[in-house]
């Protein structure tokens, strides 16, 4: 943790934002019923509203906001359900921001380059893992689980600790173990960097999407095969 501390004195926003391709964001002229099966399959607790493009955000919705859609859906109004967006500077310390954070209690911040342009966005929990590593949520994988979980529309969410020798006989490849034990370390020299979150890259007939990981691995993947054959059991 003594090291995070260092490095977060040292690391900027541009460092660690959720690039603006990647961010998940609901359009203000969509009816609720439309984006709500994207609210529940992203799961995030915070989405950024747009207008007509991502350089035109709205405000933030806050997913539990939704709950009065429910109660009365006649009266819901999604731009007076929206709460202000905070904008900051790709170059802001993150030391800075986290303090930031804490006075105003905002949870998420929208990262704009020198143009003014949207160029991603962070949250409070991207700059707190920099200290204390991944943090896991109710989203994440229950220790007693198994390491390779198929969720709907042929996804797998798969942990990158994973060997590489149970991965081959659940998706029956024949990647090479003699480099790399886990799937995490296969994953990363394909890379050649240590990917952040929302990164996705293609390695054979599998594509693998980085779900979590922090400054120093990655947590966990989502697979799919992209000619979207079932893997063998």
């Amino acid at each position: 943790m003594i090291e995070g501390v260092l490095q977060v004195s040292e690391l900027c926003v541009g460092d660690i934002m959720i690039p603006r391709s990647q961010m998940d964001v609901l359009s203000v002229d969509q009816a609720v019923p439309d984006f709500l099966p994207f609210v529940m399959e992203t799961a995030h607790s915070r989405f950024p509203v747009i207008g007509d493009n991502k350089d035109q955000v709205l405000g933030i919705l806050l997913a539990k906001d939704l709950l009065r859609y429910f109660a009365t859906p006649d009266d819901f109004d999604l731009r007076d359900s929206l709460r202000p967006a905070v904008f900051i500077p790709e170059s802001k310390r993150l030391n800075v921001l986290l303090r930031e954070f804490r006075e105003t209690r905002n949870h998420m911040a929208i990262v704009v380059d020198e143009y003014g342009g949207v160029a991603g966005l962070v949250t409070i929990e991207d700059v707190i893992e920099q200290i204390v590593g991944d943090i896991e949520d109710e989203y994440d994988f229950d220790e007693t689980e198994d390491h390779i979980v198929p969720q709907k529309n042929g996804l797998y969410r798969v942990k990158a600790v994973t060997e590489l020798a149970d991965f081959n006989q659940v998706f029956g490849t024949e990647f090479s173990d003699e480099d790399y034990d886990t799937v995490g370390g296969l994953v990363v020299s394909q890379f050649r960097h240590l990917p952040k979150r929302g990164e996705s890259i293609q390695i054979g007939e599998l594509e693998f999407l980085v779900l979590r990981a922090d400054s120093r691995r990655i947590h966990t993947l989502q697979v799919q095969r992209i000619h979207h054959t079932t893997p063998s059991s």
